[in-house]
């Protein structure tokens, strides 16, 4: 096969991926209108939510890592939740420079606000479309994204 031509499956992925880039977008943008009255982006309610979700607090290349993100943009939106009193820091016993993340209460309180008002637009989106197709997509999302995190040679061709 030489470069230019694809499988009718990478031809099928590549429409998607393209999609998902208009996708990604688009979601963010609506996102960003969603929580703007918080004081949120879709990036800080991205970090306070990886944060909240964490089952200990974890430094922010681990923040980063399982966001799938660039550790200084993380670092930076880490630091400005601080400055705001949405985060907080604390010493990281393992890593003296490497400081733990957690959310303060009103940290959590922005985020639960913010989960409130995701709820009903979520389900507002899905309306109309079948949960089953809704859960293969998210399979065939998490398969390419296992391929793409775990060095796989389809991965590192991109």
């Amino acid at each position: 096969m030489t470069e230019a031509e694809q499988s009718a499956a990478g031809s099928a992925l590549t429409d998607l991926i393209l999609d998902l880039f208009r996708l990604n977008n688009r979601m963010l943008t609506s996102g960003d209108r969603l929580v703007a009255g918080l004081g949120l982006t879709s990036a800080r309610w991205h970090v306070l939510g990886t944060v909240g979700k964490s089952e200990r607090p974890q430094p922010v290349a681990w923040l980063a890592r399982d966001m799938g993100a660039n550790r200084q943009n993380v670092q930076r939106i880490v630091n400005d939740l601080e400055k705001e009193g949405l985060v907080a820091f604390a010493a990281n016993p393992h890593h003296r420079r490497a400081q733990l993340v957690l959310l303060t209460e009103k940290g959590r309180e922005i985020f639960n606000e913010a989960m409130r008002l995701q709820a009903p637009w979520a389900s507002g989106l899905a309306d109309g479309l079948d949960v089953s197709e809704i859960r293969t997509t998210h399979s065939v999302m998490k398969a390419l994204l296992e391929k793409l995190e775990g060095g796989d040679d389809a991965g590192e061709q991109i």
